[in-house]
C-alpha cells in the first residue's frame, strides 16, 4: 500500500475512533455533547489535559482503550504522510537525474516496449549500444531501472514521451508494442522527428507488415513467422539450423555473424579483396558486400574494390571480426602474400 493510501485510511480510523469515543462519554457517561467531543479529541491526540468529568472504572477502561487504538492510528498516518513526502520527493529527483543521463546521449537506441520480446531484444543489445526503454506500465520501468537501463514511463505513440527518451540523438528505434496499431503511430511519430533514424518493428500480425513498412519502418520483423520458419529449418535442415545456432549470440560457441562499416580514409581505400588479404589477415571469412544504398554482393570476387560506406558481412570469432574492424580502420596492415602468389 503506498502512503497516500495509507494516509486516506489513517484520517478515516482516527474520524471514526474520535466519532465513537464523542458517542461513548455523551451517551454513557453522559457528558454533554461539546465536552463529548473535546474529550474524544484531547484522549486521542494524547495531549495530557484531565477527563472534565469524573470517570469510573468502565469509563477509564474505554479511554486506555481509545488511547491506544487513536495513538496506533494517528502512528500509522504520520508515517504514510512521511512515506507519501519521502516518494514523491525521491522519485522526481530520480526522474530529473533519469533525464539528465538521457540528454547525455547520442547514438544510442529507443526500445518501445518492455514485454517478453522486448527483455530478449534488451538483453542482445544492452552490450553495444546505451538504450532507453519506453514503456506505458509504471512496474516494468521500474523493472528496466533495476536492471541498470534508463526508462521513460509515457505513451511511444506520444511526441512527448519520444522526445523525453531523445529520439532526436537516437540512431535505432526498436519497437515491439503488443498493437500494431499503436506501432504504426509510433513510426510516424518518430519519423517526423528525427527522418534519418533507422526503425526496427515488430508485426504481430502478417496483414500490418505492408503497413508497418509504408509508415517507414526499415525492418519489420514478425516472429511467428520467424518461429515456424526455424521449426521447419529444424524439421528438414537440422544441421543448417545448428550452424545458425553457433553463429547466434546466444550460441555455444564464439563464431558469430557481423557487419563492419568501411570508414572514410581508411587505408583499404580503393584497394581490391584480393590485395587485402582480409582471410589471411584476420581469419574472419568475408560472406558479402553492400554499397551503400546498393544490392548485396554474396561471395565477391577479388577484383571488387573497397569504398568508404562498403557494408561487409562476415564470419568468424570474435577476436578474428575485432582483427576485421582494426583492418578496416587501417590500424592493421594487410600480411603479405608468399612469393609463389606474387
Amino acid at each position: 500500500m503506498d502512503g497516500r493510501r495509507r494516509v486516506r485510511l489513517g484520517l478515516c480510523a482516527l474520524t471514526a475512533i474520535a466519532l465513537i469515543g464523542t458517542l461513548w462519554y455523551w451517551l454513557v457517561e453522559g457528558f454533554g455533547l461539546v465536552d463529548s467531543l473535546y474529550q474524544a479529541v484531547t484522549t486521542i491526540s494524547t495531549v495530557g489535559f484531565r477527563e472534565i468529568h469524573d470517570l469510573g472504572a468502565r469509563g477509564r477502561l474505554f479511554t486506555t482503550g481509545l488511547i491506544v487504538v487513536g495513538v496506533g492510528f494517528a502512528f500509522y498516518t504520520l508515517t504514510g504522510m512521511a512515506e507519501d513526502l519521502f516518494e514523491h520527493h525521491f522519485t522526481k529527483w530520480g526522474r530529473r537525474r533519469m533525464e539528465r543521463r538521457i540528454e547525455t546521449l547520442d547514438g544510442h537506441v529507443v526500445l518501445c516496449g518492455y514485454g517478453r520480446v522486448g527483455v530478449t531484444v534488451l538483453s542482445l543489445i544492452a552490450e553495444h549500444r546505451p538504450i532507453v526503454v519506453i514503456d506505458v506500465d509504471p512496474q516494468r520501468c521500474v523493472e528496466a531501472g533495476d536492471a541498470g537501463h534508463l526508462s521513460v514511463e509515457g505513451d511511444a505513440t506520444e511526441d512527448e514521451v519520444l522526445e523525453r527518451a531523445g529520439i532526436r540523438k537516437a540512431d535505432i528505434l526498436v519497437i515491439s508494442l503488443q498493437s500494431d496499431a499503436d506501432a504504426i503511430s509510433t513510426v510516424l511519430s518518430a519519423r517526423v522527428l528525427h527522418p534519418e533514424l533507422r526503425i526496427v518493428a515488430r508485426a504481430n500480425s502478417a496483414s500490418s507488415e505492408a503497413k508497418l513498412a509504408r509508415a517507414g519502418v526499415d525492418h519489420v520483423v514478425n516472429p511467428l513467422h520467424l518461429g515456424a520458419t526455424r521449426l521447419a529449418t529444424f524439421a528438414l535442415q537440422p544441421a543448417v539450423a545448428d550452424f545458425m545456432d553457433v553463429m547466434s549470440a546466444e550460441g555455444p560457441l564464439e563464431f558469430r555473424l557481423e557487419e563492419l562499416v568501411m570508414p572514410e580514409g581508411s587505408t583499404l581505400e580503393g584497394v581490391s579483396l584480393a590485395a587485402a588479404r582480409i582471410r589471411e589477415t584476420t581469419g574472419a571469412l568475408l560472406l558479402a558486400l553492400r554499397e551503400p544504398g546498393g544490392a548485396f554482393q554474396s561471395n565477391p570476387g577479388g577484383d571488387t574494390v573497397l569504398r568508404p560506406g562498403d557494408t561487409l558481412i562476415a564470419i568468424g570469432t570474435s577476436a578474428q571480426l575485432e582483427k576485421l574492424d582494426h583492418l578496416l580502420r587501417g590500424d592493421l596492415a594487410p600480411s603479405r602474400a608468399p612469393r609463389g602468389e606474387r
